[in-house]
């Protein structure tokens, strides 16, 4: 994702999504900005903290199948 801050973290660590399922949204420039799961999968290794700074590129959770 771009660089922001993370306003909300919608998913936990070992939840089920699907593909297009809100994750977390990002505020940058004063705007938020959705970011979705690119897959349907068991959500882990989420790093996301709402607050939490982040940088561009940053991964924030993976999703294993």
């Amino acid at each position: 994702p771009m660089q922001g801050t993370i306003v909300k973290v919608a998913v936990e660590e070992g939840q089920e999504v699907a593909a297009g399922d809100l994750v977390v949204v990002l505020e940058a420039m004063k705007m938020e900005q959705p970011l979705n799961a690119h897959k349907a999968g068991t959500v882990a290794e989420l790093s996301a903290e709402v607050g939490a700074s982040v940088a561009s590129g940053e991964a924030l959770c993976t999703i294993k199948d």
